[in-house]
């Protein structure tokens, strides 16, 4: 393959703010397993998945996006099989969600994760496709057909938290395409409709109106709304909330044994996942807290600034949407642990534990560093 590009304008940039964030987050999750050295099982997976998502990264920044958006429609329909096979053949674990298949080596993977790198790019080759189109309402009803289709699958699994994560890239790349304002108020619109609907139907005691949600999707958000009626379900929340405030500006440092540490006293659940935040705030407190939000947001920002410069319409969609992906990601994993938003099983990129996750994210970083390559000069 020749690699006709300027590597002036590779956006090192961006790699060293990836490099840094997983570094970080490979000492946070030993910590939160309370693992005795970088030796253990778990932590040795998450060191290997590193790399592997490291090399696969830069590897996939040097391959021509526009020859992955080109054969993006098969991308979409072998994402759709995935889906359709973990629910026949894949693996049930907690709450009887159906999420996950074995593979030889690898272990467990959740192919819906690197189905939201499919997604991306299908879209941004079917948005530049269709571009004179996206303005009328069957290109818009065209649309929401081939975004409901894997959606819906990620939702029987029960996987309400990536079927939304997956309608918010989407939406967000509909959103930079040349929709016509009145289109995006709409949506809008109908989005602030159905979250007030949803709040009625709560609040009213008719939540079992509503067929996408699981029992347990029901508690999390009923002990949302109602913590002081729900405490035993909210405590998983509160020890989360009590374990960032404890660790005050400095926080309690990383492995420590401290007896009054949240975190050492098994209060925490999900610890090295959803709610591994909490160990952030604990051990690196406030000032480490900050530090690493301020990370995240660098990178957000520089997608951004390679959506703006694309010289495609397809590249400023991929960037935007692996923007959306891992801003909305990461805001709602923190917003969790720190009660502003239900419980969702959202993890938080590059520091929850778990291969697929990690994998999928470098994926669709290393497709954006290759939009950076080709941008505008």
């Amino acid at each position: 393959m020749k690699l006709d590009y300027d590597f002036k304008q590779y956006d090192f940039r961006l790699l060293f703010l990836i490099i840094i964030l997983n570094t970080i987050g490979v000492f946070i999750v030993r910590s939160a397993i309370s693992a005795e050295s970088f030796k253990d099982g778990l932590v040795v997976r998450q060191i290997l998945g590193s790399f592997v998502g490291l090399a696969m990264c830069v590897g996939i920044s040097l391959f021509d996006y526009r020859k992955l958006c080109k054969y993006s429609p098969y991308l979409y329909i072998a994402s759709v099989l995935l889906l359709a096979g973990v629910r026949i053949y894949g693996t049930a674990s907690g709450h009887g969600a159906t999420r996950w298949i074995t593979v030889p080596v690898l272990g467990k993977i959740q192919p819906a994760e690197f189905v939201k790198v499919a997604l991306i790019l299908y879209f941004a080759e079917y948005l530049q496709k269709t571009k004179e189109d996206i303005n009328t309402l069957h290109g818009l009803l065209m649309e929401g057909v081939y975004l409901a289709i894997p959606v819906g699958l990620v939702l029987i699994q029960p996987n309400l938290s990536t079927a939304i994560i997956m309608t918010v890239m989407v939406a967000a790349m509909t959103f930079a395409s040349p929709l016509k304002l009145r289109y995006i108020l709409l949506f809008l619109s109908i989005a602030v409709v159905t979250l007030v609907l949803l709040f009625y139907l709560f609040t009213s005691g008719l939540y079992d109106k509503i067929p996408i949600l699981q029992g347990y999707q029901v508690r999390r958000i009923l002990t949302f709304l109602h913590p002081d009626e729900n405490s035993n379900d909210y405590a998983q929340q509160m020890y989360s909330i009590m374990a960032i405030g404890s660790g005050m500006f400095k926080g309690k440092g990383l492995f420590n044994h401290s007896i009054f540490s949240v975190k050492n006293g098994n209060f925490l659940v999900e610890e090295d996942n959803d709610f591994i935040f909490a160990v952030i705030g604990e051990e690196l407190g406030f000032r480490g807290a900050i530090i690493i939000i301020i990370i995240f947001l660098l990178i957000i920002m520089e997608c951004l600034i390679i959506a703006y410069k694309a010289k495609t319409l397809s590249g400023r969609l991929i960037a935007v949407g692996v923007m959306a992906w891992i801003g909305f990601q990461t805001y709602t994993n923190i917003a969790v642990a720190t009660g502003l938003f239900p419980n969702t099983g959202i993890t938080l990129p590059f520091f929850s534990r778990g291969v697929s996750s990690l994998l999928s994210v470098y994926f669709g970083l290393g497709i954006v560093l290759n939009v950076a390559l080709q941008r505008k000069t």
